[in-house]
This record gives C-alpha cells, structure tokens and sequence, in this order.
C-alpha cells in the first residue's frame, strides 16, 4: 500500500460545527421572526453561488432577506450567522498532534461561502495547521463535483493513492473514492483514530 503523504479534511461537521445549516438557518428564522418557507427557498436558489464565490454575503443577504424592510439590521444578522460556528476541540487536538509532527502535508477541501470561510479560519486558528484551504468559495466548485478533488490533486502534484480525505457525508466520500483516494467517514473523534490508525498515519 502506497504511504499517506497528504490529508484533505472537511471543516464543517468535522472539525468545526457546519458554518450555516439547516438548523442554524431554523434558529435564525425564530429568533429573527422570518418566514422560514420564503427564506429556505431564496437561500436554496443561490447557494451555489454562494458557496462557489459567485455571490458575497452581502448579495446573499439582499436575495435572501433584505428585498423588504426588516426589523433588525444586517450587521446583526451577520452577527448571528458567524456565532453559529463552535469547535469540535477532541479533532482539533487530534489535528494539532498531526500538524505538530510535521509528518504530512495537511489541508482543508470543504464546501463554505467566502466570507464565512476566511471568518473560520481566523477564529479557530485553521492557519496553525493546514498548509493550503481546497474552498469552494476559491475554486468556484463543489463537493462533490469530481472536478474540486482533481483540482486538490493538480495543484498539490499528489498521485490519489497518497491522499487520504476525511469527511462527514457520504456522498462527498464516493468521489474521492472513485478517483483512488483512501477515505474515512467521520463519525466521532474515537472512530477517526481508528480509522487513522488503520491507514497507518502517525499522531
């Protein structure tokens, strides 16, 4: 078996809480009083764009919320949107153990609109560990379009064999799988030792 050399990590239900679901999207609709119908179907119509980088979060929150008068400001909602995001601090420490080894080439691959994203990455730190941010929101593409893992593969000069992807949903896995990668399906930070273990990576 080929040696990992390169983890590609999910961000969000990995190693951080997702940056905007649908349950966050729910607690913004009863705190701020939405019509949550309208609002899940102006969000569905450009969130591609806003997570390949088409449409910034102040375009999005023109199409999604500020089309009428509101109550509230759009600095609060802003505000409201970037509090949605906490750690996960076991994978955390366990990603630290591997940055600090220095053993493998560390970077994100994840789906995350641009200003959310470059938020993340300065409030937890992500620059203390990853070497380079695989986002869809700078290579204007998503999971689990095959084309942002060759992407990830060109740009890094890695062969699929020496990847190993770590993600949260399936359907991000296959892919990366159908193009030779290892994967690993998170689930807990227990499983993904094991599973780290079992792709012989050193912690």
């Amino acid at each position: 078996m080929t040696a990992i050399t390169t983890l590609f990590w999910d961000v969000g239900g990995v190693l951080l809480t997702n940056g905007w679901p649908t349950e966050s999207r729910r607690r913004a609709v009863e705190h701020f009083g939405l019509n949550g119908e309208e609002f899940e179907k102006r969000h569905e119509s450009v969130m591609a764009a806003f997570e390949t980088g088409q449409v910034e979060l102040d375009a999005y929150l023109d199409r999604t919320l500020f089309y009428v008068s509101r109550s509230f400001s759009r600095n609060e909602f802003k505000s409201f949107m970037l509090d949605q995001s906490k750690p996960h601090p076991e994978v955390l420490a366990l990603l630290a153990q591997l940055a600090h080894r220095k053993n493998y080439l560390l970077c994100t691959l994840n789906n995350e609109s641009l200003e959310l994203n470059l938020y993340r990455i300065r409030k937890f730190e992500l620059r203390r560990y990853f070497k380079a941010f695989f986002s869809s929101c700078f290579l204007g593409v998503r999971k689990p379009d095959e084309a942002i893992y060759r992407k990830a593969l060109e740009i890094t000069q890695r062969t699929p064999e020496e990847c190993l992807f770590i993600d949260d949903r399936p359907a991000n896995i296959e892919p990366a799988a159908a193009l030779g990668w290892g994967t690993i399906h998170y689930q807990d930070p227990l499983q993904l030792r094991r599973e780290l273990s079992r792709f012989d990576v050193k912690f």
